[in-house]
């Protein structure tokens, strides 16, 4: 979703350092284990929160996203106006346009072993990109941390909208979240009160803050920007 309202206006005051593969490495290990959690008769044909996807195909789509963006930063020459053009199909109406699925025979445990798969993948690449590399991205043309931001983000609100449907408890690391948040969305300052995780729900348009109108249209700022 696109944000109506003009261009980033980066807090100043928010130095919370960069977000690391390490963090994307732990967030992806939190996100198995917390659906690992799920009960055996756990119904993942649910709706994932407020998207209009099942908790079965957000779960795929954000391995599919996480292939996507190591792909990025792969090729001698990473593309620089458009994705690596993998061939994707969208399996039913309203459902993603993907290249990453999952056997539905193989359950639950397989579904998370694609998404394990998927990330670890996303996480080798963000380790060992050199940093001048530079792939296209719809909303800016990124980095490695860029890439490694746009993946934990992805991660952290997809599995806030499984959880969600599939009733378990999702509560990301603070500190991930505020890298997470001040990388990606220098437009939207920390509320002190609520903390990082609240803040970059509300910013993702997942949630409600004080003083703050709900978010209906948003999005992240993936260009490289200065450390610090």
């Amino acid at each position: 979703m696109i944000d109506s309202a003009h261009g980033p206006n980066p807090a100043p005051d928010r130095t919370p350092g960069p977000v690391t593969p390490d963090d994307l490495a732990l967030v992806l290990r939190l996100a198995a284990e917390a659906l690992d959690g799920a009960p055996a008769d756990a119904d993942w044909s649910r709706p994932a929160g407020a998207l209009g996807w099942d908790c079965w195909t957000t779960v795929e789509h954000l391995a599919d996203d996480l292939v996507a963006y190591a792909a990025q930063l792969g090729p001698r020459r990473p593309p620089r106006d458009h994705y690596v053009p993998f061939r994707s199909v969208r399996l039913s109406p309203g459902a993603p346009n993907s290249f990453v699925y999952a056997r539905r025979d193989s359950g639950p445990a397989g579904l998370v072993q694609v998404l394990e798969a998927s990330g670890a993948l996303m996480v080798a690449m963000a380790r060992t990109a050199a940093p001048d590399t530079r792939a296209h991205h719809p909303w800016g043309l990124a980095d490695p941390a860029g890439f490694t931001a746009m993946s934990l983000v992805e991660t952290l609100v997809h599995l806030h909208d499984v959880t969600q449907g599939l009733g378990l408890r999702w509560e990301p690391p603070a500190g991930v979240c505020h890298r997470t948040l001040a990388r990606l969305f220098p437009d939207v300052p920390l509320d002190p009160a609520a903390g990082p995780w609240p803040t970059l729900l509300w910013a993702t348009g997942r949630g409600e803050l004080p003083g703050r109108p709900r978010r209906t249209d948003w999005r992240w700022y993936a260009e490289v920007r200065a450390a610090g």
